[in-house]
């Protein structure tokens, strides 16, 4: 259940996350920041006023990483344009690794069925764009955005794909090769 899990939510955002770089190219980047700084601001915020809704004696030490994490979230909504550029290339970083995630488990696939070379077309251009996003940074923001946003939604239809023909076909325990011998436990006695 955890692999379905695990699956479904890398799937579903990278649907959401793709869909809204495609529709909103310019805009996309530093909403993405404002909402990334509001999700940084909201727990700061809580553990600030919690420091000061106590009574003087229960009060240890000021929140320092609530301090920091506001400031950073104030930061972050305040200059979303400096940290969308930033996002261009967290978002081609995450689409290497999802590029890579995908050959690996491609190739785990085959222990147990055989893959055609096909199913590895999408993963390495996955991977070769989240390359172009990394090393380009001159190109214009939203043409990257767009690139990411379509690179993202490809890689949720794979993952899909890919969960449909191969993980629901995993064997569910593992087996033992018949030329292994398994030996009997030894059972001690406690007296």
């Amino acid at each position: 259940m955890k692999g379905i899990s695990n699956s479904f939510l890398r799937t579903i955002c990278a649907l959401v996350i793709g869909l809204i770089l495609v529709m909103f190219p310019n805009e996309a980047g530093d909403y993405l920041v404002i909402t990334i700084g509001v999700v940084f601001l909201i727990p700061s915020l809580l553990s600030i006023i919690g420091y000061f809704a106590m009574n003087a004696e229960e009060r240890r030490r000021l929140p320092i990483e609530g301090i920091g994490s506001l400031l950073f979230g104030l930061w972050l909504v305040i200059m979303p344009g400096f940290f969308a550029d930033l996002l261009t290339f967290v978002l081609g970083f995450i689409l290497v690794l999802g590029g890579v995630q995908q050959i690996a488990s491609l190739s785990v696939a085959r222990r147990w069925m055989p893959v055609r070379a096909g199913f590895y077309i999408i993963p390495v251009l996955i991977l070769i764009a989240g390359l172009i996003a990394l090393f380009n940074p001159t190109g214009v923001r939203s043409t990257a955005f767009i690139i990411i946003g379509v690179t993202s939604i490809i890689y949720a239809v794979s993952e899909l794909v890919n969960w449909f023909t191969f993980t629901r076909k995993r064997p569910k325990t593992p087996t033992v090769p018949k030329d292994r011998d398994i030996e009997d436990a030894e059972i001690i006695e406690d007296k």
